[in-house]
């Protein structure tokens, strides 16, 4: 009989939303959503240890690692369901900018679940660990599905899409970052001139027609959200030849939609500057997977 584990880690991709519309209030003030999201090839990696304590550390990030911290929540979240008698040593190798919009947070919830489960041999089932996620922030169950996927309701509500047609993306994470409440908060007063058209979207991924999904993509937090560079950082990706530019979740990242890897490393080199974080990535496919086990 094979020893049990003893770690696990996990590798969860940071997300993109090709489209963000804010749809209507749900109770609690929650906001109703309807937004299609893309895995991307910017990953957090998560390496999980047996313990009698809950610890979570994030060696060279100054992202708090308390009982605030999402990976610390996704972890009593886990062992209060299963009821395990047990802990977690966690370490976050974290490499997706905060306050971003690109989901790092949520990729390490999603890792955490999947790594415990895999770690403890629970074998709760995708649909189960969604659940669990979506208790914890609205973009982990995503961050569990990865791949493409027309997100809905507070993010509970998921459609896994056919695979994106091929693209790119330039993105530019500016010198500062923007807290979500506040950029829900502010769409509470002021509201928004921009819907996107998910429905659209979603049709033009499955028709495989890039054009159309730029053509859908859009974000109605962009102009509330308070990103005092979105608007010249989008200007600047369409000038670099994006097929679309647009504000990430509720910022602050902003990327520019290529269709050539090529197009992309030459907008991100062009607008690398002091100050900034630029990427060019790819398609994910996936979401939160476990890479490498020890015994």
């Amino acid at each position: 009989m094979a020893s049990p584990l003893q770690s696990v880690t996990v590798l969860a991709p940071a997300k993109l939303n090709l489209s963000l519309d804010v749809v209507g209030l749900l109770p609690g003030g929650y906001h109703a959503l309807d937004m299609v999201m893309q895995a991307v090839d910017l990953y957090e990696q998560v390496t999980i240890r047996r313990s009698q304590d809950l610890l979570v550390r994030a060696p060279g990030s100054r992202v708090p690692t308390g009982p605030k911290n999402t990976a610390y929540k996704a972890a009593l979240t886990f062992f209060h369901y299963t009821g395990l008698l047990a802990g977690a040593d966690i370490t976050l190798r974290k490499a997706v900018p905060v306050r971003a919009g690109m989901g790092g947070g949520s990729a390490d919830a999603a890792a955490v679940l999947v790594g415990l489960n895999a770690l403890y041999g629970a074998r709760l089932s995708m649909s189960e660990l969604c659940a669990l996620g979506a208790s914890i922030g609205a973009d982990v169950p995503f961050a569990l599905m990865g791949g493409t996927c027309r997100v809905q309701g507070l993010g509970d509500l998921i459609r896994a899409l056919p695979p994106c047609p091929a693209c790119w993306f330039a993105v530019i994470m500016p010198g500062y970052g923007i807290s979500t409440p506040a950029a829900f908060a502010a769409y509470d007063q002021v509201g928004s001139p921009t819907h996107p058209d998910c429905a659209a979207q979603e049709a033009a991924i499955r028709a495989g027609d890039l054009a159309g999904l730029c053509a859908a993509a859009g974000n109605a937090l962009e102009t509330c959200a308070g990103g005092a560079d979105t608007a010249s950082l989008k200007e600047a990706l369409l000038a670099q030849g994006a097929m679309a530019a647009l504000m990430t979740g509720s910022g602050a990242a902003v990327f520019g939609l290529f269709d050539s890897r090529q197009k992309a490393q030459a907008a991100a080199h062009a607008l690398a500057d002091r100050g900034r974080q630029v990427f060019a990535l790819g398609l994910d496919r996936g979401g939160a997977r476990v890479i490498r086990t020890g015994r």
